[in-house]
């Protein structure tokens, strides 16, 4: 992919879009705005100026948490910092992926480079570096509560930044300082509340979300192409997605997602046939209520990962107008991890709706008058069983979605000595919503590729202009089944297609 331009960051709000772009390669640069880069350092200074004069503030001249009452003498503020991400360094599980990894840089970035937190340009522009040199911080997904952030992890990010433990680099796992010296960078030193700035704000809980959030925003878009492909191949009813229907109940993303199933499927409000039947079942007909949910969590989950992303949230803060120190709690995720608890359930609700209409594809007597199994005829089709095992994975991938769909931020903890006696769990609602993902892709994959097979069993000459271009994408990779073989390479075949953009599902917009 080629980008005309920079994503410039501590200039204009970001968009997730360009946190996106960031990942896949569009440059990311710190804005060389005078105004905006001396705002900054006025925050700096302020902070600096505070320690001079041995002023009491959290995290700076006094220990953290609970031990907020401990007076850290003003020559140990050096030492406090690295102190902060070093105790820290006890994430445990799996790494996150390198998107991860990046998203998570240019997010939290974006957050300091507000100016409210008191660091240095010299720290931004260190930060800014790992992201152009791809010098990725290697976070283990387990240890945060989501509140004082995402301190674990982001220690991760600091430990990377003053050259200790290890990060990946051009595809292997390397100590940080190997990684820093082969780009000519130096290990930073950092200065009075620059670890906690880094540590403590909720910047892995945002980038996972909005990793999660793009994924779900175009499966929305490929569920609602699928459930116009298996409606042409059972023959539905399009009349239960007459305009007149959702603008009774306009809800935008029942609006949204029923548009778009009336041009998928060629709606033509005078077309009959008695032919079709009267009320299709559930999972076609009330396919815009249920993936107007989805449509509206994504929504939601765009506004709220936006105020995330272009907000100070760590603690404290620094007033650069003013320099006072401002203590509160900005950290808390508590927005992320609501949104990020609905889209989940939205997400799993249409792998449900996805899993029910493979069903009706596969049951002879849901089908209308397709073979059951939609195996495909011949003279020995008694001894075949075409996509029977495609429904019951689907049906076990649906039952995994579903069972991750608990509200991870009903789970607030009591930690740290009960100073951090409510949290937010918005890290473990952005992991939930990854896996979620993970199991709903492989059953639209499964149901595009029974939805071609209904259409070839059905003929494609009453089919609606998505369902032949999904169709005439996936026979130039997958043939239709005429004899039972192993389908998990055709499985993933089609994931590839989605996650490359070659599978023709329709436009987001």
């Amino acid at each position: 992919m080629t980008f005309t331009s920079s994503v410039v960051v501590g200039a204009d709000d970001l968009s997730l879009d360009d946190v996106l772009d960031a990942v896949r390669g569009r440059p990311v640069v710190l804005t060389d705005d005078p105004a905006r880069r001396d705002r900054i350092a006025r925050g700096a200074r302020a902070m600096a100026d505070h320690v001079e004069r041995g002023a009491e503030i959290y995290g700076v001249t006094t220990g953290f948490g609970d031990s907020c009452e401990n007076r850290v003498d003003p020559s140990f503020a050096v030492d406090l910092q690295h102190n902060l991400l070093r105790y820290h360094g006890c994430g445990v599980g799996s790494v996150l992926p390198d998107d991860a990894a990046l998203a998570v840089l240019v997010v939290r970035l974006a957050t300091l480079a507000r100016g409210l937190s008191g660091v240095r340009i010299e720290l931004l522009e260190a930060l800014a570096a790992l992201v152009r040199h791809r010098i990725l911080p290697r976070i283990p997904e387990h240890g945060s509560v989501g509140a004082s952030g995402d301190l674990t992890p982001l220690s991760y990010v600091a430990a990377a930044l003053v050259g200790e433990r290890t990060v990946t680099f051009e595809g292997r796992e390397v100590p940080a300082r190997a990684a820093l010296e082969a780009c000519g960078l130096s290990p930073l030193r950092l200065a009075p509340k620059e670890g906690l700035a880094l540590m403590n704000g909720t910047s892995v809980m945002t980038a996972l979300g909005i990793l999660g959030w793009d994924r779900a925003r175009r499966l929305l878009r490929w569920a609602t192409a699928n459930t116009a492909l298996a409606a042409d191949g059972l023959a539905s009813n399009r009349r239960h997605f007459d305009p007149r229907l959702d603008a009774a109940k306009p809800h935008p993303g029942q609006r949204k997602v029923a548009a778009w199933l009336r041009a998928d499927l060629g709606f033509d409000p005078k077309a009959t046939d008695p032919r079709k039947r009267l009320q299709d079942r559930y999972s076609i007909r009330c396919a815009p209520h249920v993936l107007g949910v989805l449509a509206d969590a994504v929504d939601l989950a765009e506004r709220v990962l936006t105020v995330e992303l272009n907000s100070a949230n760590d603690n404290p803060l620094v007033d650069p107008e003013t320099g006072d120190v401002l203590s509160g709690g900005n950290f808390y995720g508590g927005h992320v991890a609501f949104a990020l608890d609905a889209l989940k359930t939205a997400v799993a609700n249409a792998c449900a709706l996805m899993d029910r209409q493979m069903a009706l594809l596969c049951g002879a007597e849901t089908n209308n008058g397709l073979p059951a199994n939609l195996v495909a005829p011949g003279e020995d089709a008694s001894a075949r069983h075409g996509f029977k095992a495609m429904q019951i994975s689907a049906s076990a991938l649906c039952a995994e979605a579903l069972k991750n769909t608990m509200p991870a931020s009903v789970f607030s903890r009591s930690t740290e000595c009960h100073n951090q006696d409510i949290v937010s769990m918005g890290m473990h609602a952005a992991r939930d919503l990854l896996r979620v993902l993970d199991v709903t892709e492989p059953v639209a994959a499964i149901l595009t590729l029974a939805g071609c097979q209904a259409v070839d069993l059905r003929g494609l000459d009453g089919a609606g202009p998505r369902a032949r271009a999904l169709h005439g994408a996936v026979r130039a990779h997958v043939p239709m089944v005429t004899a039972d073989r192993a389908q998990d390479g055709d499985i993933a075949c089609i994931l590839e297609l989605h996650r490359e953009g070659r599978l023709p599902v329709g436009d987001l917009d």
